[in-house]
């Protein structure tokens, strides 16, 4: 296994589901705290980590905004950013496509141009010392009106260039995808690509993704694995080539377990499954972790997770000649690994 470990991490991937503000690490919460002059209720990191008490979406949700009060200027927008691709790009991340909540932020008063400055700011930077490529979502979060979510749409068209599709996240029960169907579709027509969460085991999961799909139609999904209850329905995402974000570690804190049949299930049906951190400080595991922890839960091996791998360029929103650049390096690199590793 350990040369697994090693492949996993040095695998050229990209990463399709990483929420910016869930990779505030505790170390950093602190400095952006005592930056800002903000008291936190913890005294150390083990504590912020003991505090990582969530079985289910709703307690996490419930750790996860509150931790974000200490974001509050460009500079920690930056840093954000920043540290996070630094981590990614040691796991074999060669591009990020990242959400990121600006609701969160200006619900409290944080301006919309501080947020996405800061984190556009982080991006470029460490494109440059890094060599990552990022790109940012916006997700709007369900549990607001559609008013709000349209006027942050609107407040986000004069950095367009920025970001490359828009999201939807946060509590899925009561805040089905139809609640958002005007955003989406005014959106679209403005040019951006679309996903939405369809979160694990939810109530009426199966009837949210039929939604997405057929209604909404969303280049990709957030999770979804509960579409292998609808065999018709995993037949028409095949069909369309909808890529399947999936998030291992995360499944394993908020269910019972990481959803790796299903997973596997998804990828055997040729379904365009990749696999993601999510919210990596608070799951404790980036991207290579991910694979690590799927592969050992369901026996996979270097094919499959370079068929995972492959799949997250594919169903990136890159422009061709940069996905056709990534897919030759993980060719090349898939081939040169075997030629060092013979079986």
């Amino acid at each position: 296994m350990s040369d697994l470990v090693a492949f996993a991490h040095a695998l050229p991937k990209a990463e399709l589901h990483l929420h910016l503000e869930g990779t505030l690490e505790p170390e950093l919460k602190f400095e952006l705290a005592r930056r800002n002059g903000i008291t936190l209720p913890e005294s150390s990191v083990d504590e912020v980590i003991a505090s990582y008490n969530f079985t289910d979406l709703t307690s996490f949700l419930a750790i996860y905004y509150p931790a974000m009060r200490v974001l509050l200027t460009p500079d920690d927008f930056r840093d954000l950013a920043y540290d996070y691709l630094k981590k990614a790009s040691e796991q074999g991340t060669r591009h990020a496509e990242m959400f990121f909540d600006p609701q969160a932020h200006t619900s409290r008063g944080v301006p919309f141009a501080d947020v996405i400055t800061g984190y556009r700011r982080g991006i470029v930077d460490a494109a440059r010392d890094f060599g990552i490529h990022g790109d940012l979502i916006l997700c709007i979060l369900r549990d607001f009106s559609a008013e709000f979510a349209m006027a942050t749409l609107m407040e986000a068209l004069p950095y367009r260039d920025w970001i490359i599709g828009l999201g939807l996240d946060s509590d899925e029960r009561g805040n089905p995808p139809e609640k958002f169907a005007e955003v989406f579709a005014r959106a679209r027509r403005e040019g951006f690509l679309l996903t939405m969460h369809c979160d694990i085991d939810q109530e009426g999961a199966i009837d949210n993704i039929r939604e997405v799909l057929t209604g909404i139609n969303v280049d990709r999904i957030d999770h979804g694995t509960n579409i292998v209850e609808d065999p018709e329905l995993v037949a028409l995402a095949v069909e369309r080539g909808i890529g399947f974000t999936t998030c291992p570690v995360s499944n394993s804190f908020v269910t019972e377990q990481m959803k790796a049949d299903e997973i596997v299930a998804l990828l055997a049906a040729g379904a365009k499954v990749t696999v993601n951190s999510d919210d990596p400080a608070y799951f404790r595991g980036y991207v290579a972790d991910n694979y690590v922890a799927l592969a050992e839960q369901a026996g996979l091996g270097i094919d499959e997770l370079t068929q995972l791998a492959r799949n997250s360029f594919e169903v990136s929103w890159l422009s061709n000649s940069r996905r056709d650049a990534f897919l030759a390096e993980l060719d090349e690199f898939v081939a040169t690994w075997k030629a060092e590793h013979p079986a």
